[in-house]
């Protein structure tokens, strides 16, 4: 086994690979910084944060982000806030797009509940919309850590 399928801060959640690079654990605050790794066309549904704030930082590639009524375009070094209760989502609009997530609180436990450990680089092998088992798997998910999905993703 290489040493990312024994990091456990490497993870396949959906279509992406995250990282985590600073874990809530490591921090007095309980703030994350994840990295997410994702190829064109991936969305995940509109959804709302309850219990915490999101702010999204490109490292590479165009994102298309939407917060509440509104879209916004995003390419390397641009930065978004996601205030929490406020619907939104994003879709990669470039081949591949890297992004920084940063937030406190219980986001990072959510995506180790839904991920699983990534064994190589690059990206996950599944894309395309969930099986109707993956959908499940995240709207339980989503309630356990306060996410609320109120929408499909963006097309």
């Amino acid at each position: 086994m290489n040493r990312a399928a024994m990091d456990h801060r490497n993870l396949w959640f959906l279509n992406a690979r995250v990282t985590i690079r600073i874990s809530s654990q490591d921090s007095s605050d309980g703030i994350s910084v994840l990295e997410h790794h994702a190829s064109q066309g991936d969305s995940p549904p509109l959804h709302v944060h309850h219990n915490e704030d999101e702010i999204f930082h490109v490292l590479e590639g165009e994102v298309r982000y939407r917060v509440g009524d509104q879209e916004r375009q995003a390419s390397a070094g641009e930065t978004l806030l996601t205030p929490k209760g406020i619907p939104h989502t994003y879709r990669v609009e470039s081949a591949e797009a890297r992004m920084l997530t940063i937030t406190r609180g219980e986001f990072e436990n959510f995506i180790r509940a839904l991920g699983r450990p990534a064994d190589r680089q690059g990206l996950p092998d599944l894309s395309g919309p969930l099986t109707p088992e993956q959908a499940e798997a995240l709207a339980r998910a989503c309630r356990q850590f306060g996410i609320e999905l109120v929408g499909p993703p963006l097309s």
